[in-house]
């Protein structure tokens, strides 16, 4: 990786401290390298479970499983978990959540588990899919399988008893990354139509150049070399060179026009800063519509980690506020 002038960082807020290490001692018990995907996977899956049960309790919701066809012939098929609640009426708003984990960690129970209580606050139909992970199956495999999945949604929405304009993309990290770019896809392949997409912290630039990721080099939780590790996993040689699609990264997309209204959200203390505000700065200078959060002191997935914290509280709040009026 090029070496570049480190940058001194933006203090943490001291209320998040206590969260962003037992975030890391859960999801970075070492430091993210080649050598090192593989075992870090399996810790994380390990974690996270293969089964939503002990994450719904005793939620009054129904959760299904489904599989669909993959995105081409020969593809491996898609797997989705489906959330509702028991007592749904018809016209329910989708809410399609695609998980983090740098394009190489993780598995569709981590969006699923949030699903649940954004399922009971809007009465809204989730559906989380699994895609292809990096580097056993790089770029276009994810996306493509993330696109597949929400194009399965929205035809089977009415069946799901889902309002098929009023369905919404959704993902944090890596999983905030994929929605942005599965909403470009959305927009160039003439549908399915999104009524919004959520971006919480999106990974979005695989150049990882700019002054935000230089403050964060071997600093907090998901630094510069983690982010260094994962975007050459998914992409190989062609990181950081002109030759990576806006599918891949879409921060390289040149045109943000006719997007879905955005809900931006980004730690003033984690590396993809920049490149968040930088994102919803080009939607508006699109003529789109975007919502941007910039959280003081905040680090790479505060408001999960410490959701007592005023900052989170105030994080989660702004969330809900645009689902609401998005969602109507």
């Amino acid at each position: 990786m090029t070496e570049y002038v480190k940058a001194p960082p933006v203090p943490y807020d001291p209320a998040l401290l206590a969260g962003m290490e037992m975030m890391r001692q859960l999801f970075e018990p070492v430091p993210l390298r080649a050598d090192t995907i593989v075992p870090s996977r399996e810790h994380v899956d390990r974690i996270i479970g293969a089964d939503l049960a002990p994450m719904v309790g005793d939620a009054p919701v129904v959760v299904e499983e489904v599989s669909i066809p993959g995105p081409s012939e020969g593809d491996p098929e898609v797997r989705l978990t489906i959330v509702r609640p028991k007592e749904q009426t018809e016209g329910a708003p989708g809410l399609y959540a695609i998980h983090g984990g740098g394009m190489v960690l993780g598995n569709r129970f981590m969006a699923a588990g949030a699903l649940v209580p954004l399922v009971l606050e809007f009465g809204a139909v989730g559906v989380s899919v699994e895609y292809r992970l990096a580097p056993e199956d790089p770029w276009p495999a994810g996306v493509e399988d993330c696109y597949a999945g929400l194009v399965w949604f929205a035809a089977h929405a009415a069946e799901l008893g889902v309002d098929p304009e009023r369905i919404l993309v959704m993902g944090s990290s890596a999983g905030g990354g994929l929605s942005a770019a599965v909403a470009l896809l959305a927009r160039d392949r003439k549908g399915p139509q999104l009524v919004g997409q959520l971006l919480d912290a999106p990974m979005i630039d695989d150049r990882n150049t700019s002054v935000s990721t230089r403050q964060y080099d071997l600093i907090g939780v998901w630094d510069r070399n983690n982010n260094d590790t994962a975007w050459t996993a998914l992409l190989g040689e062609d990181a950081g060179t002109d030759r990576v699609h806006w599918s891949a990264a879409p921060a390289r997309a040149e045109d943000l026009a006719d997007l879905p209204p955005a809900f931006i959200e980004v730690g003033a203390a984690e590396i993809f800063r920049v490149e968040a505000v930088d994102y919803a700065s080009r939607i508006w200078a699109a003529g789109g519509q975007a919502e941007l959060h910039v959280w003081a002191g905040a680090h790479h997935g505060f408001s999960g980690f410490s959701p007592e914290a005023i900052v989170s509280r105030a994080a989660n709040d702004a969330r809900l506020s645009w689902l609401r009026r998005i969602l109507g």
